[in-house]
């Protein structure tokens, strides 16, 4: 079976899951089905888990009115700047501790402690240093960013084999190429692996930001809804919220197939062995 059939198979049954989860909702949440009998009144299940049809209908009329836009605008551009910013961070300071054994004895307490942290207590920080406006959001998702990929950075580089740099050196390479051609290759594959936690958490950072303060941004929506209990605009923000992070992964999933060209697939992988 080729690989494009598996495929399209597991995508339709991802459809399928989607499908039957969004069915089931409807009928837990359906005054006239299972509601009726497990509550007093039929649309108490409603009012505490939404209403399919009508968090799908919430978000049509967002993008269809275009209401949506500004605060999607917003929270997008919160979010990238974390991303981008929280990964570069991570990237440089991860490198220069793993090649660097002082500076990494100095700082791994510190870096520790820091990560031990629990972020979140450091938004209202934030908002007092950087105001109410991106930056104190983007601030808050690089905190959450940084340290995923300042770790797997870290550890790909300590995972380089030591046999693989002794014969790179005795073949004359300089740091500068050691930096380029064996301990970047080799920090890369773990650096993707944390690009896709960190897309969730950079949206995470951005939309727990709106939440403390903020005028505009999807989570402003949801923070808004939750205040008049509108629990179906509250699973619409969530949805919108999921979507376009599961996009923004696919992206990095992609760029990622582009520079690690020269790792075998599972289907590769198979037909070696």
């Amino acid at each position: 079976m080729s690989n494009n059939s598996v495929k399209g198979r597991l995508r339709l049954y991802q459809l399928i899951v989607l499908a039957v989860s969004f069915l089931l909702w409807y009928a837990l949440t359906s005054p006239t089905l299972l509601p009726a009998i497990y509550f007093d009144d039929a649309n108490q299940a409603a009012f505490f888990f939404g209403e399919p049809q009508k968090v799908l209908g919430r978000v049509w009329d967002w993008f269809s009115s275009g209401s949506i836009y500004e605060h999607l605008a917003v929270t997008l551009v919160e979010t990238m700047l974390a991303f981008v910013i929280g990964t570069v961070f991570g990237l440089i300071i991860g490198l220069w501790l793993a090649l660097s054994p002082t500076a990494s004895g100095i700082f791994d307490p510190y870096i520790k402690a820091a990560n031990s942290m629990p972020r979140v207590i450091l938004a209202p920080i934030f908002s007092i240093w950087f105001g109410l406006g991106i930056w104190s959001k983007v601030a808050l998702g690089v905190t959450l960013v940084f340290f995923i990929v300042f770790f797997n950075v870290y550890q790909g580089v300590r995972e380089v084999s030591p046999v693989v740099l002794a014969n790179v050196r005795m073949l004359g390479a300089s740091h500068r190429q050691l930096l380029r051609h064996v301990y970047l290759p080799s920090a890369t594959s773990w650096v993707f692996a944390s690009l896709h936690n960190s897309v969730g958490l950079a949206f995470v950072g951005a939309v727990v930001g709106e939440y403390l303060g903020s005028a505009r941004g999807v989570g402003y929506l949801i923070l808004q809804a939750e205040g008049v209990f509108d629990i179906n605009t509250v699973f619409a923000g969530i949805l919108v919220l999921t979507g376009f992070a599961l996009a923004l992964d696919a992206v990095v999933g992609v760029i990622e197939k582009r520079l690690l060209v020269w790792r075998p697939t599972a289907g590769e992988t198979e037909r070696s062995i």
